[in-house]
């Protein structure tokens, strides 16, 4: 059974910084691409990022790019998102998402499992 697991939000100022993680059990974690994708209320989903299996090739939407950056430790499973510079435009629930494909123009593609979702706000 494929668990995935965020954790790392909360409460942040404007122009602070967060540190977002998720791990995932269940299945090869070093062969899937992995993602964030975001919600705020009353808006469509949005993702925010996407990095290969290997890590050498990374996606972000222009929203925050240059602010916000992708890693991940295929060793430990786990997936990172830095927050910096935050906005309170940047408030909404985070979720890490577990893909197929990776394109470097687009993102994630075939997503397949999602985790509950880490909520961030932004105070200005």
């Amino acid at each position: 059974q494929v668990q995935v697991v965020e954790s790392g939000g909360g409460l942040a100022q404007a122009g602070g910084s967060l540190r977002l993680s998720c791990t995932a059990s269940g299945l090869i974690f070093d062969v899937n691409v992995m993602g964030w994708f975001r919600q705020a209320p009353g808006k469509e989903r949005e993702e925010v990022s996407c990095i290969s299996w290997s890590g050498g090739n990374t996606y972000y939407s222009d929203s925050v790019k240059g602010r916000f950056t992708i890693s991940r430790d295929n060793a430990k499973n786990t997936l990172y998102l830095q927050l910096n510079s935050l906005k309170p435009e940047d408030t909404a629930m985070y979720y890490c998402a577990v893909a197929k494909t990776f394109s470097s123009a687009y993102g994630c593609g075939s997503l397949r499992y999602w985790g509950q979702g880490t909520q961030v706000t932004v105070s200005s």
